[in-house]
């Protein structure tokens, strides 16, 4: 067996060590004379070269406070404790006692998983021991910094709002490969730690902050609405408009009434589908991207209600405002709309042309978007083969057997990513095929696989 993840947990556990002995104020020789162990071993293992007996690490951790993260981490560096895995990190649930799975990267591509507590993983978010673990930590200035932050609000500065911002970006990329339930964890931990700074920050930094606060309540907003959470979806959207509020941000004020508007159509109440992205175009001063999504909103909620004569005509606007505008105007935006462009307002119009009876020109649309997507985006791949699946039962010669595939195809992407979006769409095949072709084989196969899904 490899060495390497458990030279790596040996490193990473020397680095927590070396942390909580400084943050004690303990030399080595005085720990060691605590702790009645060898002192050069205690530098040995800070240092990554050994592995302390897991007793001798339980004494260690209570005589620095340690509060357990210690004794997980030196658990997790048990060989037969390896699996080979791939990620950042498995995820899900509130911000609560639940674990966070962490992942260490192996210069082979492959991965150390290490299960520790929500509080432990602030700790290591705080104590610059992530750098083989999470984008954005590797420089050890900006690690301090940090650390620094949390001991002393009043020295956040410009770089750890700038850490915490690149952390985001990563996290945008990942969502379209992993899927909520690998992400939704550190994204809260994150937050917690962000809100602890919030508490004591110092002009010029309290908006800055505030604005970042409300971009990582939206991000944790959407992986809640993914993994099928709406009241926490809805909750914590409100709670990134308030933020936004308080950050004089109008660009996120106006995109969290777009994401209340989505959150709406899961909710089923069309009518606030409308309203909401008609709020959303009355905000003032917003991007014009941010604009066509709202006009783009605005023609589903409309679709939903049966007036496709508004519907498509909001569509047109949208299409008209980012051929005008191909590029953001505002530094600020939220994330998305760096990528809101025509082409994705077109996959996004295909549930319009289904609802309308063109099924056919929404199944050209969105084989043309899957047939693009990079096969490493799988939870974006499975939304879109959904989607693609139910248009093929809504065309002017449905396919039904192949939609059953798409089915079962989209179904297994759902069970890897956690997402509630993709299994919503198999569910609603699943009605229409039962409703119209119940005795095809496909059908069968498809129900009993969402009986064990």
């Amino acid at each position: 067996m490899s060495r390497e993840p458990a030279d790596a947990a040996v490193r990473m556990l020397g680095l927590v060590l070396r942390y909580f002995r400084n943050r004690a104020g303990r030399s080595l020789r005085e720990l060691g004379k605590l702790a009645l162990y060898d002192y050069s071993r205690i530098s040995r293992a800070e240092n990554g070269e050994i592995l302390i007996p897991v007793e001798q690490v339980r004494v260690l951790d209570e005589l620095l406070s340690a509060d357990g993260l210690l004794v997980a981490l030196r658990q997790a560096a048990e060989p037969q404790r390896y699996t080979p895995a791939l990620g950042l990190a498995a995820v899900g649930g509130d911000l609560d006692s639940e674990p966070v799975i962490l992942e260490l990267r192996m210069p082979d591509g492959g991965g150390l998983p290490v299960t520790i507590s929500r509080r432990q993983f602030t700790q290591l978010l705080t104590s610059g021991a992530l750098a083989s673990l999470l984008p954005g930590t590797t420089d050890p200035e900006n690690a301090q910094r940090l650390i620094r932050a949390i001991d002393q609000p009043a020295r956040l500065d410009d770089d750890v709002l700038g850490y915490f911002r690149r952390m985001l970006a990563e996290h945008y990329t990942a969502d379209k490969m992993l899927g909520p339930h690998r992400l939704l964890r550190p994204v809260l931990a994150q937050i917690e730690v962000m809100d602890d700074l919030r508490k004591s920050a110092r002009a010029p930094h309290v908006e800055p902050l505030m604005q970042v606060l409300a971009q990582y309540a939206e991000m944790a907003g959407w992986l809640h609405q993914d993994a099928g959470n709406l009241d926490a979806a809805a909750q914590w959207s409100r709670r990134a408009t308030e933020w936004a509020h308080c950050a004089g941000d109008q660009q996120m004020v106006a995109y969290m009434l777009i994401r209340q508007s989505n959150i709406a159509c899961l909710t089923e109440d069309h009518t606030a589908v409308v309203q909401l992205a008609t709020a959303a175009q009355k905000v003032g001063g917003t991007d014009p991207k941010l604009t066509a999504l709202a006009s783009q909103q605005e023609a589903r909620g409309h679709a939903l209600l049966g007036d496709f004569g508004p519907c498509f005509a909001r569509l047109e606007t949208a299409a008209g405002l980012l051929r005008e505008h191909p590029q953001v105007s505002h530094p600020n935006v939220p994330v998305y709309l760096h990528h809101y462009d025509t082409d994705t307002l077109e996959e996004q119009s295909a549930v319009c042309y289904r609802a309308s009876g063109q099924g056919d020109k929404a199944i050209t649309i969105l084989q043309s978007k899957i047939d693009k997507m990079p096969s490493t985006m799988l939870r974006d791949r499975g939304h879109l083969t959904a989607k693609l699946a139910v248009a093929m039962v809504h065309g002017k010669e449905p396919a039904p057997d192949r939609a059953a595939e798409l089915g079962l195809s989209a179904l297994g992407a759902a069970k890897q990513t956690g997402s509630a979006r993709i299994h919503r769409e198999v569910r609603a095949l699943q009605s229409q095929l039962l409703s119209s072709w119940p005795d095809l084989p496909g059908t069968r196969e498809l129900s009993e696989a969402l009986i064990s899904a």
